[in-house]
């Protein structure tokens, strides 16, 4: 066998059992912290470690998205700025025309001069 392959043979186990062990640790500590916090404050039920991972993928999928910590959504915003940076004021105000006859509305001149 190759080198390569046999540390890709004794690394997997080790990554699924560190994902699983992740996991455990964030449902217990969620687990725990609503049974200590919640129902003595607002009187809600306690839940169980399988309602406290449900939290915890609903509260992923709410806020944290499925990627890379919102790492798309900055390299948009990136390269948008780039873009607008490199647009002369004639094609700045066609793009502002076309918001406001998409969405009814228009960033202000303040606002297009600070980015």
């Amino acid at each position: 066998m190759r080198p390569r392959l046999k540390r890709l043979i004794f690394i997997a186990p080790l990554a699924i059992l560190g994902m699983l062990l992740f996991i455990a640790i964030g449902g217990e500590l969620v687990l725990q912290l609503w049974n200590w916090l919640l129902p003595p404050l607002f009187g809600w039920h306690q839940v169980t470690f399988w309602q406290a991972l449900g939290i915890l993928a609903l509260c992923r999928i709410l806020f944290g998205g499925f990627g890379r910590h919102g790492s798309a959504r900055s390299n948009v915003r990136r390269r948008m700025a780039e873009r607008w940076e490199h647009m002369t004021p004639e094609e700045r105000e066609r793009v502002r025309q076309s918001w406001r006859g998409r969405w009814g509305f228009c960033p202000s001149t303040s606002e297009s001069k600070e980015q």
